[in-house]
């Protein structure tokens, strides 16, 4: 299975951003841990983080080919991006949105996300851990 995962918007801060809430770890850590278990599920994976809206859409759109399925943190796309939303649609991907803290018990704004109801599934709140949950769903969609 090919999966690719994208980061979004300040995810690159990841281990200076408020480590109380996201934790101490690196993306470039995340990543290595992503890219270990998507090998141990016997997956490839093609990892990307942007800031930008229109560069996350364009990752979608030229990727879309190669892959079997999405993992999108869309950071605070999430709550309003319709854009990455339609392109998610569009694609067919089948989606997992995945975040490092529960939005539901964050700031009334984080409750909502766009994003959602055009993923499969959606893991919160678990750290690193609701990223590889993710990969582990993926291989039940095999």
């Amino acid at each position: 299975m090919n999966v690719l995962m994208i980061h979004g918007p300040n995810l690159h801060l990841l281990g200076r951003r408020k480590p109380e809430l996201y934790g101490k770890a690196t993306l470039a850590r995340l990543n290595t841990d992503l890219r270990r278990h998507a090998a141990a599920l016997g997956f490839k994976i093609r990892i990307f983080q942007s800031n930008c809206e229109g560069k996350i859409i364009d990752l979608l759109t030229a990727n879309a080919a190669w892959a079997d399925a999405l993992i999108i943190n869309p950071g605070a796309y999430t709550h309003y991006s319709y854009a990455i939303r339609d392109a998610i649609e569009a694609l067919q991907l089948p989606a997992i949105e995945v975040h490092l803290t529960d939005i539901m018990k964050r700031e009334p704004f984080r409750r909502v996300s766009v994003i959602k109801p055009v993923c499969l599934a959606q893991f919160k709140g678990d750290g690193a851990g609701s990223y590889l949950k993710a990969l582990d769903y993926c291989a039940s969609i095999k």
